[in-house]
Formats: C-alpha cells, structure tokens, sequence
C-alpha cells in the first residue's frame, strides 16, 4: 500500500527550506567569487582569521532567533542577551580563570530568566512579541549598566584561548558553532518534542486541535534562544579582549537577516537552521566584502538593509503570480501563432 501524501502545506513549507538551503549556498559562493575578482583582501588569510569568529557569533545568534521566528514571534532581547553575557563574563570573572565558571553560570542564569519572561509576556500572554521582547530588552541593558557601571574589563586568558585562539588553523569560535548547529538541528529534526514544535509554528490551530501544548512550545522558542545568545555573548567576550557594554548592538538586524536570508518565514513554520548558519556566514563576508571596497560604515548598514529586504522580497513575494497581474503591454507583446 502506497505511503500516505503529506499534505500540501507541509510539501510547501519543506520546499521554501529546501529552497532558502540552495539560494544562500549558492549565494555565498558567488559572493566568494566576486570577493576574489574585486576585492581579494577581504578573502586573504587574515581577513577570514578575523572574520570567521564573528560569524560563528552571528550563527549562533541566528539558530536562536531562527527558533523564535519559527513560532511567529520575534525576538528584540537579542542584543542586551548579548551584552549582558559579555559583561558578566569579563566583570564577574574580572581576568581570573577561575571564577570564569561562575560567571558563565550566572550569565547562563540571568539569560534563562530573561527567555522564561519573553515566553510569558508573548507566549502566554499574547503580548506582541515586538513589544514584549522590546522591553525585555530595556531592562536587560538596565542590568548591563548595573553590572558593568559603563566601564570595559578585559576577558580571562582562559576564555580568551577557548573562545578566541585557534585549532588546526581554524578559530574554536566555529566549532563551537558547529556544534551548535548540529545539536540544534538534531534536536529540532529528529525528536518527537522537536516536530512537535515545528507542527505548532507551521500552524498553531492544527497543533492545538491535536492536543500539542502549543503556549509551552512557543514560551520554549524564547528560552532556548537565550540560551543560544548567551552561547554567543560567551563567544564574543573571549574573541574580543577588552568588550564594551554594547557589544550586542551589532546583532540585532543581523540575527534577522539571516534568518530571513535561510528561508524561514517571518510568519513561522518550519525553517532550515543549517541555512542559517550559512546565512551568517554569508553576511559576515559581505560585510568585509563592502568594507574591503573602501566605503562607510554607513553604507555597510544599508548593505545590510537591503539585504535583509532582498531576502524578504525572495520569499514572501509570489512573483509569478505578482507578474501575470502586469498589463501585458508591460510584459511585452503577445506572439499570435
């Protein structure tokens, strides 16, 4: 007896992340190519030694906010999760190795409450997540200020080597966010509580009529996120020897971005975390590829923008439907035959 067909919203969500899969991957090897002909510094050995950590940074932010998308929301906590992490990494441990555990416990603690907060205020309170996660946001920076009182401290030689030194020529920023990508993805692609949260994002009311716990899954995509920025903030106040308190601004716009470059809806459903990864990746060399042309900071935040609506355009937009409503002298003139 013939398999069951899965229905069609199901065929639809997987080709969209399929799709966001083959068009970033392809991508970034064209962005690669044009970095060699144009602009080869930005592709030298140590433009990619300084780039390639950031990036991992930028991916595991993403697999966070990727996880929150796919439940409808969005998450705007993403750069005092960030910052609040860093700080507590450099002022708690303060250039000890051996109160680095602690303060990587406290900043993984302070993160959790700030993701069961999220999920209660937009998961089970239906606040906007915009809203909700907005103001999370404040108060985590809030707590930045408390604890750093605005004044940089520099990271532990220890995390500085973890986070920040090299394996086989390769930084351990990447591993770690390899690492990050696999668990992720396996937990989400190849659990039961993993497709049961998929089933809820791609349509909450099906999910319910099912007797999914669909608030709990919801409420989960924001903690689970936290932990990731924390992962990330870690990272970051290893890569870079002295962080400021606004370390996470920087990732704001480009944790969406990728998510949104990847092929995951902003309206939820299922989305491809591996193509996030490469979204981030994909970001990060644009960023040095605009740069290495000579031109502003400025510029590369637009660069970013409009990458970010390239995105959107891509994956939200029917375009043959968009195209078929032309006027046909638009289209050009009509062969008779």
């Amino acid at each position: 007896m013939a398999a069951p067909e899965r229905p069609l919203a199901d065929r639809v969500i997987g080709l969209r992340s399929s799709r966001g899969l083959a068009t970033i991957s392809i991508a970034l090897v064209a962005l690669a190519g044009a970095s060699v002909v144009f602009a080869r510094s930005s592709v030298s050995g140590g433009a990619l030694q300084g780039m390639l950590p950031f990036a991992a940074v930028l991916a595991i932010a993403g697999l966070g906010q990727t996880l929150v998308v796919q439940q409808g929301g969005i998450d705007l906590s993403v750069p005092g999760a960030i910052s609040l992490t860093v700080v507590i990494c450099t002022h708690q441990a303060d250039g000890v190795n051996s109160k680095l555990l602690p303060a990587v416990l406290t900043a993984l603690a302070a993160t959790i409450v700030a993701g069961l907060l999220n999920g209660f205020l937009a998961g089970r309170l239906g606040i906007n997540p915009i809203v909700a996660t907005l103001g999370m946001n404040a108060v985590l920076y809030a707590a930045v200020f408390q604890v750093s009182g605005g004044v940089p401290r520099s990271t532990t030689t220890l995390l500085a080597n973890i986070a920040g030194g090299t394996s086989f020529g390769i930084p351990n920023a990447i591993y770690f966010a390899v690492g990050a990508v696999i668990v992720t993805t396996v937990v989400v692609k190849g659990t039961v509580v993993g497709r049961r949260f998929e089933a809820t994002g791609a349509n909450p009311s099906a999910a319910w009529a099912a007797g999914l716990r669909v608030k709990r899954h919801q409420s989960g995509a924001y903690v689970w996120a936290q932990i990731l920025y924390c992962l990330a903030g870690v990272m970051l106040a290893g890569i870079v020897a002295q962080p400021t308190a606004y370390e996470g601004d920087n990732y704001l716009l480009p944790s969406v971005a990728v998510v949104v470059l990847g092929g995951t809806s902003l309206l939820g459903g299922r989305g491809n975390l591996v193509a996030s990864a490469i979204a981030a990746l994909f970001l990060s060399q644009l960023d040095q590829f605009v740069l290495a042309l000579g031109v502003t900071f400025a510029v590369q935040t637009l660069v970013q923008a409009a990458a970010l609506a390239a995105g959107v355009a891509l994956y939200t937009i029917n375009w043959h439907a968009a195209w078929s409503r032309l006027p046909s002298r638009t289209r050009g003139p009509t062969v008779l035959t």
